[in-house]
């Protein structure tokens, strides 16, 4: 009997394998809209209709299909390519940032009737989104327009729409396994199930005889070289402790081996009949115990590796003191201190870690490596593989598509390197998609940090001593773990004027999930625990919390001092931090008494504030080239490396390109991220995709401009002063020559108009955020409501308001998930527990309140065109806003985070307030 499946109106014979799901058979036959996200049915993503009923598809199992309509995302719009009206709306509101969800949220919206379209928060229970805060899904579901179509040469300072829009909303934008690959081996890895372990013989012989399976790696097969998986410009700034595959597994989920074979399944077979004999070591999971004496050492490295201090597992450290913190604490006449906790918090990113490698022939003809990966480094990824095989720059080429999602946990090198080798010895394609429990226990996390805050006040509110000791558990391996501890203890004690400052920090190994780089980047952990004392003391003055900061806050044009050590490229360009607590005054002045709040007798009712400041871009250097190009059609190219993951450089770059060009966007082309088409950028992290990358394009485009009117005043034989640029020509004195005859004239000559741009990231400047909340607590049940949000961003000059404002909601949102519910748990051997979005509570529409943004009126002196950066910046002060709103309701200093309601409702039930 035949099989038979309608998709998108095409007929499909092909019977599906046995428990093969729909959303598996629907990708294998190219619609790829159709998303990977959780494999649980918990994140929406692969949302299908089936006879026009939406569907988990990835819970559907094809076989049901059978005789049935299914329509993906691709099939939402008519046969003549008109859009649904709910696509139109998505790409008008510009209801998405990476995009990964968004066929998903298409697919749900597409289906809801006006009952279900009436209570959104129940509609949306099975959709995630990590990157917008929801705000900007709403406006699109209720057909609000934010995206406007400027003037040419007007494109800076207004809401345009992404460049991948209009593919986003059709399913057709392609993300990292949005391909077909012919011949395409899988991959599949055997993870350590002990904390700390030797290897002592691995015997592969049953593996190899599964059908199918072509290849086992184990360490035998892995380089002897150590590296770090963590992606700097400067490789120096992390150790060098991770082998490929190591004969010492040192946390539960640590890879072992990899089976490469025709079939997942084959490979998950593989794995299983691997026989592995390990001697058990000794463990520690505590970063306190770790670094006292006679604990198990997780790293015996020598120097070579930069570890500070192997034997006591520290992998970093900082101390300092700036005056005598005595003299400061002996000067005070309040002294406050407190001892902080943060927990673990996953990336989330609904795209997980993977890569696709494959041979093929270059330009000269020899053979290449070339790897399709999730990354946020592509020319960081190259250089690292390369120095691991030996091979030079021109032998390998790494590329991204449009990545789903990253915070930082891209910013990393976790899958690149195991697929090439498999690659290297095969000689065949290699595809290894993480699933989601391995994003819990193969990746990355959020640092854990300890945080004891000491710090002393005059009667009248001075500051007279700063002193914190900082204890961030960095896992089994210390990627990003100095920097990030070095991070934390800079902006954070830097922002206020003490004459007194005292740190010691360390960076801690412990046989646990490495942690790594996360949006804040150590900052959020520190400034949760510095803007609580800091409120806490303000309490103990009766000094009002915002006129105890602006009495001790750094002002403009002053040194920041961190006794962690000045970095001396990192100046006050722009200045807006008071103006953000004037929006906080504001908005204390509007709401402080709750006008329209629905606050249920007996609830108890709190305002709080935090702030911060962080640096736009890293210490030491984030180098980026950009190019810009006149072509033959009059229109114009861009190329520059830096990654799109939803953070919006693209737009960004587009604008500033217009600008400078006078054009308008939709007359220029941009090439990204892929190191065979564009030159050097050292990745989309800290917050360098606009101030670094954005930087270079303009440098360029600036560049190009005058070329082209240099050019053209030569063509016409005008003056320069007497040219200007327009959309598609230049005028000369009432004489005008297109763009396009430019081009000819310009070849002709044997030129080509063509600038390039460079940024090597400093000087840096630093942008300022404050965060307010009013919320409402039940003490009988430990329930928070949260009754207004409101978010001020010193951003300088705002290139995309509508942009920014996402990043800012998105920021918030995940910040409010860190300090609400996230928290990734593991037991007493390390063993992470909550492996599944269904066991670890991101924040969903219902739980993410409509946050009101204002940006600064600055404009700064280094960033392009006065822009500052904004993507990392947002979730730095809302966990102390949060727990300073709490503190003012329940008159409880609460010190660990998450704030779950049972942790609330027990510390008000022994308080005597439950």
């Amino acid at each position: 009997m035949s099989y038979g499946i309608h998709i998108n109106g095409r007929p499909f014979a092909d019977e599906p394998r046995a428990g093969q799901c729909l959303r598996t058979y629907l990708r294998e036959r190219g619609w790829f809209g159709v998303k990977k996200g959780c494999d649980a049915g918990d994140c929406g993503a692969c949302t299908v209709h089936v006879d026009g009923e939406p569907v988990h598809s990835c819970l559907y199992p094809a076989v049901r299909a059978e005789g049935r309509a299914v329509t993906t995302v691709e099939g939402l719009a008519d046969e003549d390519g008109e859009l649904h009206p709910v696509q139109r709306k998505f790409l008008e509101a510009q209801g998405f940032q990476c995009g990964f969800c968004t066929a998903g949220y298409l697919m749900t919206t597409a289906a809801l009737d006006d009952e279900q379209l009436a209570d959104l928060p129940r509609a949306f229970k099975g959709n995630i989104c990590r990157c917008t805060g929801y705000r900007a899904i709403e406006d699109a579901v209720r057909g609000v327009r934010h995206t406007e179509e400027p003037d040419a040469g007007r494109a800076v300072g207004r809401n345009l729409g992404a460049p991948a829009g209009p593919q986003v909303v059709t399913g057709t934008a392609r993300y990292t396994f949005d391909l077909d690959v012919p011949g395409l081996l899988h991959m599949k890895l055997l993870r350590s199930p002990h904390p700390h372990a030797r290897v002592l013989a691995v015997d592969t012989a049953a593996a190899l005889r599964v059908p199918g399976v072509h290849l086992v790696l184990t360490h035998h097969d892995a380089p002897e070289r150590l590296y770090s998986t963590a992606r700097h410009e400067h490789p120096t700034e992390d150790p060098d402790d991770t082998r490929l595959l190591d004969d010492t597994v040192r946390y539960i989920g640590q890879r072992v081996a990899a089976v490469v074979a025709d079939s997942e399944a084959a490979a998950e077979e593989g794995c299983r009949r691997i026989e592995v004999t390990y001697e058990q070591l000794p463990y520690v999971t505590d970063p306190e115990e770790a670094m006292a004496p006679g604990a198990p050492v997780v790293h015996d490295k020598g120097p070579e590796s930069r570890i500070a201090r192997p034997g006591n597992n520290v992998v970093g450290e900082v101390h300092g003191e700036i005056g005598s913190v005595a003299d400061g604490f002996a000067e005070a006449d309040v002294v406050h201190e407190e001892t902080f906790r943060t927990q673990r918090v996953q990336h989330a990113s609904l795209e997980t870690h993977g890569a696709v490698a494959w041979y093929e022939s270059g330009e000269d003809g020899e053979e290449r490596l070339t790897v399709r990966s999730s990354t946020q480094t592509p020319f960081l990824t190259r250089r690292a593989l390369c120095a691991l095989f030996g091979l030079e720059l021109k032998q390998v080429r790494v590329l991204a598509g449009r990545v789903g999602g990253g915070f930082g946990g891209k910013q990393e090198m976790i899958v690149e390197d195991i697929v090439a080798l498999a690659v290297m010895r095969l000689r065949r394609p290699v595809k290894l998609e993480y699933t989601r429990a391995e994003q819990f226990y193969g990746a990355t996390t959020r640092h854990p940090f300890t945080v004891h805050v000491r710090a002393g006040a005059r009667a009248d509110g001075t500051l007279t001593a700063l002193q914190l000791r900082v204890v961030a558990n960095t896992g089994a391996y210390g990627n990003h773990g100095p920097a990030v501890m070095f991070h934390s203890v800079g902006e954070s004690m830097a922002v206020y004027r003490a004459p007194h400052k005292k740190v010691d920090a360390y960076s801690v190994y412990t046989n646990s999930v490495p942690a790594g780089a996360f949006r804040g980047y150590g900052l959020g952990q520190v400034v949760f625990a510095v803007e609580s004392v800091m409120d806490e003391l303000a309490r103990r003055t009766g000094v009002d919390p915002l006129v105890f900061r602006e009495r001790n806050i750094i002002g403009p044009g002053e040194h920041m001092v961190s006794p962690g050590g000045e970095e001396e490229d990192l100046e006050i360009a722009s200045y807006g931090l008071d103006q953000c607590l004037q929006v906080v005054r504001n908005a204390i002045e509007e709401y402080g008494d709750g006008p329209g709040d629905d606050v249920p007798e007996g609830w108890l009712v709190g305002q709080g504030t935090g702030m911060s400041m962080i640096a736009t871009g890293p210490p030491g250097g984030h180098f980026a080239d950009a190019t810009v190009k006149l072509l033959q059609d009059g229109t114009y190219d861009i190329a520059v490396g830096t990654a799109e993951f939803g953070n919006g450089t693209t737009t960004v770059h587009q604008q500033i390109t217009a600008g400078a060009l006078s054009t308008t966007v939709d007359r220029i082309a941009i090439r990204q991220s892929d190191t065979d088409v564009v030159r050097h950028d050292t990745g989309a992290f800290a917050s360098a995709g606009t101030v670094v990358a954005g930087k270079a394009v303009m440098k360029a485009a600036d560049e190009l401009a005058v070329q082209i009117l240099d050019f053209a005043a030569h063509h016409l034989g005008a003056a320069v002063g007497d040219c200007r640029l327009t959309a598609e020509a230049v005028e000369c004195a009432g004489r005008e020559v297109s763009l396009k005859e430019l081009f000819q004239a310009a070849r002709s000559a044997g030129r080509e108009l063509l600038a390039d741009g460079h940024w090597g990231g400093s000087p840096r400047s630093v942008a300022f955020n404050a965060q307010w909340f009013r919320l409402a607590v039940d003490p009988g049940t430990g329930e928070i409501r949260i009754l207004r949000s409101v978010h001020a961003a010193d951003a300088g000059k705002v290139m995309n308001p509508m942009q920014c404002r996402g990043q800012v909601e998105g920021g918030v949102a995940q910040a409010l998930g860190a300090t609400l519910f996230e928290n990734v748990r593991l037991d007493g051997r390390g063993e992470v527990t909550t492996a599944a979005f269904r066991r670890y509570r991101l924040p969903q529409f219902a739980d993410v309140p409509r946050t009101e943004v204002h940006f600064m009126e600055t404009s700064d002196a280094i960033g392009p065109l006065g822009a500052k950066s904004m993507s990392e910046s947002p979730f730095n002060p809302v966990a102390p806003a949060f727990a300073n709103a709490l503190r003012d309701a329940t008159g409880i200093r609460f010190t660990e985070l998450p704030l779950t309601r049972d942790r609330v409702w027990l510390a008000l039930h022994e308080a005597g307030r439950g």
